[in-house]
């Protein structure tokens, strides 16, 4: 049998067993200081008594939103209110965004297609040794698949390339078809920021939309994020991203279940309770001047969550509409996968570790944002820590001499167990709601819990993995690989077999 089941094949072994030997190193460090410490009398209470708070809060936090995005479908009125939070505690916001109007709704009935758009932008960002395969795709989709503004647009493809590489002729050929495409070659480039700093120089219109070069939005997303800046009352709107080549493996088959339970629950649910959200990097429109006043950190590891915490300090203002649709490329190995959410996870830890103060401080964020965003910012440098001791912790209660402390045990299983259902009623609603652009089905989000223990686990992992670089002073950008989605190998390994 000349194929095999890519689960097996052998890069896939050396990563599972580089995996297998990090996580026994920091399960064996932990799991002998907590038995010395236990043989010697010592309490582990306050680490106990911190586990249990983390995983109330993450259960009040999951089910919250989870309820909320329920409770918001039953709701006739598409456009249904953010802030529930603000309404029901009687919050009030104490200063409004610098230089902005007060704040209305939308005209009752009001769609995104009975909005005048103005002229906009677009910026791709692209680093082309590693893009040049999709990057024509996405702007031909761009070009013909996306309903273009009547007062007219422009597409900036900002990218950098260390060699003259062939499909930058084919770029300009492109260019020549379609007047709105703006090919911008930043020279001395190193980064995504740096590229979408300088297509903000040269960017013309009201509105300027940010995406990765693999993205292929919907035809209507200008309209339908227009229709929540036009007002003032929002400065950038973030659209809900999806998994195209969820076919490709079963990893991405998870992550496209991920993103659905992130973008569809999670940071709906959260602009829903509390009238914020996020950047997320892509599929983000913003208000041009707003996006010019803060501009990118080059040197941060997630510039999408540095700008965004600026703009919250600055009173800017966000919002998720996940009627914004765009599909994206997930890594399809596992080793992408590491790479991406390592820098994901170094880069919240580095802005928690800039801006958690002045968010504490923050008169631009009420009592309920402040809040939130305080969790959130807290989560990313404690979480994984902390949670990883739970293994090591409940191991040592056993091997250690000291009486076992089942009343801990019973606890920690009990909040285990309904974090568990939690996540599968996340799972439920998400896949429930799922876009019909989507490639996958309820078949996948039962696959996704079944494994969703061992990879949250992973995600574990990678966290404690960007700790101890954070600490160290490490920060190595790794670029996502990103290649056009391929035939299901699973189905090519079963073929064959036969």
């Amino acid at each position: 049998m000349k194929s095999s089941l890519a689960l097996f094949a052998e890069p896939v072994l050396a990563i599972a067993r580089r995996l297998l030997w990090l996580s026994t190193w920091l399960l064996w460090i932990p799991l002998t200081v907590y038995v010395v410490a236990l043989n010697h009398d010592y309490s582990l209470g306050l680490l106990q008594q911190a586990l249990l708070v983390v995983s109330l809060v993450g259960l009040v936090v999951i089910n919250a939103e989870t309820a909320v995005v329920i409770y918001s479908c039953r709701r006739p009125n598409p456009w249904f209110s953010r802030g529930l939070l603000q309404r029901w505690g009687r919050v009030w916001r104490r200063r409004q965004p610098m230089g902005l109007p007060s704040a209305v709704s939308l005209a009752p009935g009001l769609l995104p297609t009975q909005v005048s758009l103005p002229f906009v932008s677009v910026i791709v960002a692209a680093y082309l040794p590693n893009e040049q395969d999709i990057i024509e795709d996405t702007l031909l989709h761009w070009l013909t698949q996306v309903t273009s503004p009547a007062q007219g647009w422009e597409i900036i493809l900002a990218y950098n390339t260390p060699v003259r590489l062939p499909v930058e002729d084919r770029l300009q050929a492109l260019a020549r078809r379609y007047p709105a495409l703006v090919l911008l070659p930043v020279a001395h480039s190193h980064s995504k920021a740096e590229n979408l700093n300088a297509a903000l120089q040269v960017a013309r219109g009201e509105m300027t939309g940010i995406f990765d070069a693999d993205h292929h939005p919907a035809a209507d997303c200008l309209s339908r994020a227009w229709a929540w800046l036009y007002q003032g009352r929002y400065d950038v709107v973030q659209g809900r991203n999806i998994i195209r080549n969820a076919k490709d493996s079963w990893l991405t088959q998870l992550i496209a279940v991920e993103f659905e339970c992130i973008y569809g629950v999670s940071h709906y649910g959260r602009s829903l309770l509390a009238d914020t959200a996020l950047f997320g990097g892509s599929n983000g429109y913003w208000r041009t001047s707003a996006l010019r006043h803060l501009g990118f950190h080059h040197t941060r590891l997630t510039e999408d969550i540095d700008i965004t915490v600026r703009g919250l300090l600055g009173g800017y203002r966000p919002v998720h509409d996940p009627a914004i649709i765009t599909t994206e490329l997930a890594p399809d190995n596992l080793r992408g996968l590491w790479l991406q959410r390592q820098r994901w996870s170094q880069g919240w830890l580095e802005v928690a570790s800039l801006y958690l103060g002045r968010v504490l401080r923050s008169p631009h964020l009420d009592s309920a944002q402040k809040p939130y965003w305080v969790l959130m910012l807290l989560f990313s440098q404690g979480f994984y820590p902390l949670v990883w001791q739970i293994v090591p912790m409940l191991l040592s209660i056993s091997l250690s001499h000291s009486d076992r402390d089942f009343k801990f045990e019973t606890l920690n299983l009990l909040l285990m167990g309904l974090l568990t259902l939690s996540i599968v009623l996340q799972v439920v609603v998400a896949m429930g709601l799922r876009p019909a652009a989507s490639t996958y089905t309820r078949r996948h989000g039962v696959l996704y819990c079944l494994l969703s223990p061992i990879y949250f686990w992973l995600k574990a992992l990678i966290g404690m993995v960007a700790v101890v670089n954070h600490l160290s002073g490490s920060r190595v950008w790794h670029v996502t690989a990103r290649t056009k989605s391929k035939p299901n190998r699973w189905m090519v390994a079963l073929r064959g077999a036969k």
